[in-house]
């Protein structure tokens, strides 16, 4: 769906495959926006080591290079931002 400019993916089930093998899991990415940053959306007092594993892996599946851990449960959403680079980044062009 292109919203403002950006082709934005939401709420849709990434399949996992290990060895040829599809893995019967629901891993479910919040956004992934112009086919190159996952966004994981959290509303939590804090955030936890957990949840960057938890977008550092969706970016591994995915392999795509930037992701943003997002807390809307804060007073001061900028500061609760959390950006990640996975070693996808190192191929992104100049």
């Amino acid at each position: 769906m292109l919203k403002n400019g950006f082709d934005v993916k939401q709420q849709f089930l990434v399949p996992i495959i290990y060895e040829g093998v599809g893995v019967r899991t629901k891993v479910i990415v919040d956004l992934l926006v112009n086919d190159c940053i996952v966004i994981e959306i959290k509303a939590q007092e804090e955030t936890l080591p957990v949840h960057e594993a938890q977008l550092l892996t969706y970016m591994k599946i995915l392999k795509k290079p930037q992701g943003l851990l997002i807390n809307f449960f804060t007073t001061n959403i900028t500061k609760s931002l959390k950006p990640l680079v996975s070693e996808y980044f190192k191929e992104l062009a100049d």
